[in-house]
């Protein structure tokens, strides 16, 4: 699975004119699974974003998790961060994942947020959204769970 996960002041997503979700500080994930993702992919990723430190601590460096830092997640859907673009300049989306298996471990992996502590928001799979954020730092971070899947 890949995820972009932004620190954030604020974040919203709405579907039309109704809100979706939305949070105050803390995480904007992006999210996208993969051919060849499954239940063990969201459990890794899930692990690693609860417990990745990429909020202030009282000497301003970043040194603490979402957890520590109280903040919430909104996690949306994103199937366009499975782009190649080994084709030229228009991006295929054929390494995603198919959209039964993506909705599942969308859900998988908002749920395994959920039960480590993380408020969790979400956006609608599959539907048409607009998303909203002020960007804190700013802090993107890109996630692959291949790449530690490599690594013994």
């Amino acid at each position: 699975m890949r995820a972009l996960v932004q620190r954030v002041s604020e974040a919203r997503v709405t579907v039309g004119e109704r809100v979706s979700g939305e949070i105050n500080a803390g995480a904007l994930i992006l999210i996208c699974a993969v051919e060849g993702d499954g239940e063990a992919e969201a459990e890794l990723l899930a692990g690693k974003i609860a417990k990745l430190r990429i909020f202030r601590d009282q000497d301003d460096r970043m040194n603490r998790s979402i957890l520590d830092a109280g903040g919430s997640a909104l996690v949306v859907s994103q199937f366009t961060l499975a782009a190649d673009l080994s084709r030229g300049n228009r991006p295929g989306f054929s390494r995603a994942a198919a959209p039964e298996l993506g909705r599942e471990l969308y859900q998988r992996f908002c749920a395994l947020l959920g039960e480590q502590g993380i408020t969790v928001e979400t956006g609608e799979f599959g539907a048409d959204m607009a998303v909203s954020l002020i960007n804190d730092g700013p802090v993107t971070i890109w996630m692959d769970s291949q790449d530690w899947a490599k690594r013994p």
